[in-house]
């Protein structure tokens, strides 16, 4: 099916990956599981339950969500950007009966399967840190893969207007930084004040690192349809303009 074509795009980018599986991993999952063993387990020892949970438990399925976001979004914006701008890797694709739209599909779901893989690493290491999560964990893996797609179509946004790798450095400190910092993975959005907390509920991350927490420990106490749609309308239309930004950038 036509459709389906992207998946040729997929099966490129990950025989490549395998020849830097280690390198891609330790860069993706570094920083997550380095917070989680000092503020989790090191931090987390000097403070009390936070909504039931230790702080670990609090922070573990947060530190999670992040791993897929930046993988996901690394992913698509020096990987993208190299194969884009360097080694014209799109234009030769181009040549073949692969069109644009392909071409940035397959990006996306190769930048959401490394962001999906990065969770699930996450997710296996928890109990080495004394964290369990219940068997809703499994219905994450969807919601992690589409978070994964929607820092890949961003990164790809990304791409798209960026000049030189330097740009990149705005991307991650003004937008994936304060994301990490301000979407409830190390605090309550409950405690904050009712302005600051409206903004930080429409943070991209926000829906994803409460979903995490409800299906890791099986908690429901917030609309978590609402959120699942939400997610989805907003990674659907990120995915449309990526793909519009990378056609207008290759015709350039």
């Amino acid at each position: 099916m036509k459709f389906f074509r992207f998946r040729t795009l997929w099966l490129r980018n990950s025989r490549v990956w395998r020849k830097h599986f280690m390198a891609t991993l330790i860069g993706s999952l570094g920083q997550p599981l380095l917070f989680l063993l000092a503020m989790g387990y090191g931090l987390g020892r000097e403070m009390g339950e936070i909504e039931g949970l230790t702080y670990l438990q609090f922070l573990a399925p947060g530190l999670t969500a992040s791993a897929v976001m930046y993988s996901a979004a690394f992913e698509t914006t020096y990987g993208s950007y190299t194969r884009l701008s360097l080694q014209k890797t799109y234009e030769a694709i181009l040549m073949t009966p692969l069109n644009v739209t392909d071409i940035v599909l397959g990006e996306i779901v190769w930048g959401a399967s490394k962001g999906l893989f990065a969770g699930i690493i996450m997710l296996a290491a928890l109990p080495l840190f004394g964290v369990w999560p219940s068997a809703w964990t499994l219905t994450l893996l969807p919601v992690l893969f589409v978070s994964g797609m929607f820092f890949a179509a961003f990164g790809l946004i990304m791409t798209a207007l960026a000049t030189s790798y330097e740009f990149f450095n705005y991307f991650i400190s003004l937008i994936l930084t304060p994301l990490f910092l301000f979407s409830g993975i190390f605090f309550p959005l409950q405690s904050i004040a009712p302005t600051a907390r409206i903004f930080f509920e429409l943070l991209p991350l926000t829906p994803t690192v409460t979903l995490s927490r409800m299906l890791c420990y099986g908690q429901f106490s917030e609309p978590w349809l609402l959120k699942i749609v939400g997610s989805l309308l907003l990674t659907l239309l990120t995915c449309w303009l990526s793909i519009v930004l990378i056609r207008k950038r290759l015709i350039q």
